[in-house]
C-alpha cells in the first residue's frame, strides 16, 4: 500500500469514510490491504449523536452511514437512501431507503432507525452538543423540543413504512439533502442502545451500518476497525482493516510515519516544502472542504462586551495577516480565506469580497479606524483571550494572529 504525507490536518471535510479508497481502472492493488493512519486527538465517543470531534466524525463515517454521502468533490451520492421526493411547497422530503441496507448484526436498516436517531439528537435528555444541528436543518418543532417546550415525539419526522422516511421542515431549504451527510444524523439501533445502555459503543456491543465494524478502542491510544461483510456495498470495500493511532504531537507522528509505523499522517506546519523535496511521491497537498477559522464568543452572558460591537469584530478580521500565515507558517498549499465557505466546495462560486483585494497595510489601517470608532486605542487597549487547539501548528497560527 502506498504511503502518504498530507499537507493538511487529517480532518475529514467531505462526507467520506475516513478510510475510503478510490480505485481507478488499471490500478494494481497490494496484497495486504491493512491501513494505519494518524489521529491527533482521542475519540471520546463512538456515538454519532454524542461525538463532537472532527476526527471522530471520520470514524463515525466508517462505522455508520446516513441517508447520503458526498464524493471527493462534495457531490451527493446515495447512502442508505436511493432517492427522495420533494413536496410542491418544498417543505416535505420523502426519502426511499434501499432494501439491502443492514446493520452489522444482520438486522435491516429501516426508516424507524432514522426516526429514533433524529429524535434522540433533539431530545434534551440526550444532552447532545450537536442538538443545534437538527434545529439548523429547520425540522418542524426541533427548536421547541430542544428548549423543552414540546415532547420529542412531535419532531417532524416519521416512518411511512420500513423503507420510507418522511421529514417535514419549516421553510424551503435547497441544501437540505446535503445536510443529511452530517454524522450527527446517522441512524443508530434502538434495540442495541436499549440492550446495552451507555456501553453500547464498546467493541463487541456497537452495531453500525457502515463499511467497517469496531474491533478495538483504547481511549487515547488506538481505534481498530475491520471490514463489515453486512455492508450493502461491501463488494467495493478495498481496505480490510484500518487502525487509527492517537499521537498528540504531529512531529512525533511524522517520526513514526518515517519509521514505517503509519501509512498516512499530516505534514507538520511549515515542513511541506522540505518534505516534498525529500519525498516527492509521498508528500502531497490536496484541497479539503475544511476551513480554518476563529469564532467570536457572542454569548449574551459570557461573551466579552467588546465583541458585541460589529466594528471590533470587523477590525479583528481585517488585522489577521492571512498571506503571512499561509506563505510563511503553513507552507502547504493552503490559500487565504475571507469567507466561510471553502473554495473547493462543489457548486460554490466565490463572491467578490472587497477587502480580499486590499493590501495588508490597507486592512490594518481600516482595522485601526474601526477600533478607534469603537473606543479602543493606545489609551484603552482591547484585551481578549484567544483559545486554540493543543498542537505546535495551532500554536504558531495563534501567535501569528
Amino acid at each position: 500500500m502506498n504511503k502518504l504525507l498530507l499537507s493538511t490536518i487529517l480532518s475529514v471535510g467531505l462526507a467520506l469514510p475516513a478510510v475510503a479508497a478510490n480505485v481507478q481502472a488499471g490500478d494494481t492493488l497490494a496484497e495486504n490491504q491493512e491501513y494505519t493512519y494518524w489521529l491527533l486527538d482521542a475519540i471520546k465517543s463512538m456515538d454519532p449523536q454524542i461525538n463532537t470531534d472532527v476526527e471522530g466524525s471520520g470514524i463515525m463515517r466508517s462505522l455508520f452511514e446516513g441517508l447520503y454521502n458526498e464524493d471527493q468533490v462534495g457531490n451527493l451520492v446515495p447512502g442508505v437512501a436511493t432517492g427522495y421526493e420533494l413536496s410542491d411547497d418544498k417543505t416535505t422530503y420523502t426519502f426511499k431507503l434501499r432494501d439491502n441496507a443492514k446493520w452489522s448484526n444482520g438486522d435491516p436498516v429501516t426508516a424507524n432507525d432514522f426516526v429514533y436517531a433524529w429524535k434522540r439528537l433533539a431530545d434534551p435528555a440526550t444532552a447532545s452538543e450537536y442538538a443545534w444541528y437538527i434545529e439548523l436543518m429547520q425540522i418542524v418543532n426541533a427548536s421547541e423540543i430542544i428548549a423543552g417546550e414540546k415532547p420529542v415525539d412531535e419532531l417532524g419526522v416519521r416512518a411511512v413504512d420500513d423503507l420510507t422516511f418522511e421529514v417535514k421542515i419549516t421553510a424551503p431549504l435547497p441544501y437540505f439533502p446535503s445536510m443529511t451527510t452530517h454524522a450527527s444524523v446517522f441512524p443508530v439501533s434502538q434495540k442495541v442502545i436499549e440492550a446495552n445502555g451507555d456501553k453500547w459503543t464498546e467493541p463487541g456491543n456497537l452495531v453500525g451500518n457502515g463499511a467497517y465494524v469496531l474491533k478495538e478502542h483504547i481511549l487515547g491510544e488506538k481505534v481498530v476497525m475491520e471490514r463489515n461483510p453486512m455492508y450493502w456495498d461491501d463488494a467495493n470495500t478495498i481496505i480490510t482493516k484500518a487502525t487509527a493511532l492517537t499521537i498528540n504531537d504531529e512531529n512525533a507522528a511524522l517520526t513514526r510515519y518515517l519509521a514505517g509505523e503509519l501509512d498516512r499522517t499530516s505534514v507538520p506546519t511549515g515542513q511541506y516544502p522540505k518534505l516534498k523535496a525529500e519525498y516527492p511521491d509521498q508528500a502531497v497537498s490536496v484541497p479539503q472542504s475544511c476551513s480554518y477559522i476563529y469564532m467570536f464568543n457572542l454569548d449574551e452572558a459570557k461573551g466579552p462586551a467588546a465583541l458585541k460591537d460589529v466594528r471590533v469584530r470587523k477590525a479583528l478580521s481585517y488585522a489577521i495577516d492571512r498571506d503571512t500565515i499561509v506563505d510563511k507558517i503553513l507552507q502547504g498549499g493552503q490559500s487565504p480565506s475571507y469567507n466561510w465557505t471553502h473554495h473547493a466546495t462543489a457548486g460554490f462560486e466565490m463572491p467578490d469580497i472587497d477587502y480580499s483585494h486590499w493590501t495588508q497595510d490597507e486592512r490594518n489601517t481600516k482595522a485601526k479606524e474601526l477600533l478607534a470608532e469603537a473606543g479602543y486605542g493606545p489609551d484603552n487597549p482591547l484585551k481578549l483571550t484567544l483559545n486554540y487547539n493543543t498542537s505546535e501548528g495551532h500554536k504558531k497560527i495563534a501567535i501569528a494572529v
